[in-house]
């Protein structure tokens, strides 16, 4: 069965991806955790675009970087993952780190959360960015 990955922009201009790199990368991380990726759709979008979900959906009226949501059947991966680009470039300067760095640790992220990570309380927390660190240090493009 062939993956199913999709890439879209939403509310703002598209930009180049390297999108191959970036779904190999994607999928290692859910074969690591016994997960086949049916399908994951990542959605890049605004600030407001991802508000007006969070405050729909999730009923928190913040700003956030990211919302995964998971529709999982057992081991086959099927979720969205909505990015907010500004949160991206805006935590990118706080953490003194690269765009590209900051952009695929929020996609890591949100692939863990869609292999069972959690990150509500701090030991959470610290299991999700130990994870995040480690698959960031496998990247080669």
């Amino acid at each position: 069965m062939e993956t199913a990955f999709g890439f879209h922009f939403e509310s703002i201009p598209s930009f180049d991806l390297p999108e191959q790199q970036l779904i190999n990368w994607l999928r290692l991380v859910a074969t690591d955790h016994d997960y086949e990726v049916e399908d994951l759709s990542i959605v890049l979008c605004s600030d407001e675009y991802l508000l007006n979900l969070n405050v729909q959906y999730l009923e928190h009226d913040t700003l956030t970087d990211i919302i995964t949501f998971d529709y999982n059947e057992g081991k086959m991966m099927i979720g969205e993952l909505y990015i907010s680009i500004e949160r991206v470039k805006e935590n990118a300067a706080i953490h003194s780190c690269s765009f590209n760095d900051e952009l695929n640790r929020v996609l890591v992220h949100g692939v863990l959360h869609l292999v069972g990570y959690k990150d509500k309380n701090e030991a959470d927390q610290v299991a999700m960015r130990s994870q995040e660190d480690y698959y960031l240090s496998l990247r080669d493009f």
